[in-house]
């Protein structure tokens, strides 16, 4: 199957919410998440086929930024995986981020948090996975070992900075991570984002929000729609816009900075097309409002 690319950063429906520079490429704010790609909401392995092919169609609709890692998989279904087949020939117009830092063992029991010399082996399995010589973004995960606002992250973060400077790795960000790491991570190389929980309903990350935004560092939330679906003052300004709550809670992180980089995640078609056209939604002033009142 061919696929027919948007490459062209600010076109194509998930152009529709502007880009943002992600350290010397030009993405789309409006991305997609893989974690959901090998298996249902049942746990069940994805169909091959169609998680392929919503791949290709989001790199249709001008999804140019994906995010990915190792440790997303199933027990037939791997999301690099997944990414190879149906977007190898394409990775010159993309940029696909993933992690490192946690892991899961091949039976997919969570490994304790990587240790610094372990981070390497995570890299390269990321590298085998996607099939390539060089990752576009690696974020470094803060798991249980070093939990937000306690320990240093410097050991892992230089590892990282390390295979930054042999060319492996393209761009360093931070997932999980407090302000302080920010700050630590950024004495030791450049920080291109950070990629955090957040969402209307979750927003204890306000102020890392506003200090990224501040240093011109994008801020991409995860699980931006999982609370906040059912409050009635989002499903009224659902009804009003004729789209979806879910649709909404998007639109309002899109809103919330333009250097904010939405990755919701889907194996479903229509789910999809849903997700990608939240990048259109304008929100009215008010509209924020209403939205930010809810706590």
């Amino acid at each position: 199957m061919t696929v027919t690319t948007t490459n062209n950063a600010g076109t194509g429906p998930a152009g529709a919410a502007g880009t943002w520079r992600l350290g010397d490429r030009t993405v789309n704010r409006l991305g997609f998440g893989t974690m959901r790609l090998p298996q249902d909401s049942g746990w069940r392995p994805r169909d091959r086929e169609q998680a392929v092919a919503v791949l290709r169609r989001a790199v249709e609709l001008g999804v140019n930024h994906l995010d990915t890692a190792a440790f997303y998989f199933s027990p037939s279904r791997s999301a690099n995986e997944l990414v190879n087949t149906a977007l190898r020939g394409h990775y010159d117009e993309l940029v696909i981020g993933t992690k490192v830092g946690p892991g899961r063992d091949p039976s997919g029991d969570w490994l304790p948090e990587a240790r610094p010399e372990q981070l390497r082996g995570q890299v390269e399995e990321n590298l085998r996975q996607l099939g390539r010589d060089h990752l576009d973004l690696v974020n470094l995960r803060i798991g249980a070992a070093l939990e937000r606002g306690t320990g240093s992250l410097a050991d892992r973060f230089g590892v990282l900075a390390e295979l930054r400077e042999e060319g492996l790795i393209r761009h360093l960000g931070l997932s999980n991570v407090g302000p302080e790491h920010l700050a630590e991570a950024q004495a030791i190389a450049p920080v291109v984002c950070v990629q955090n929980q957040y969402a209307l309903g979750n927003r204890a990350d306000d102020a890392l929000v506003d200090l990224c935004a501040e240093q011109g560092i994008a801020f991409v939330p995860f699980f931006a729609i999982q609370s906040g679906t059912t409050d009635e003052r989002v499903t009224a300004l659902a009804e009003t816009h004729g789209v979806s709550p879910a649709q909404i809670l998007l639109a309002w992180s899109l809103h919330r900075g333009p250097h904010v980089l939405a990755i919701p995640g889907t194996g479903d078609p229509a789910h999809l097309e849903e997700n990608v056209a939240a990048a259109g939604i304008r929100l009215s002033a008010q509209d924020m409002a209403t939205l930010n009142s809810i706590e």
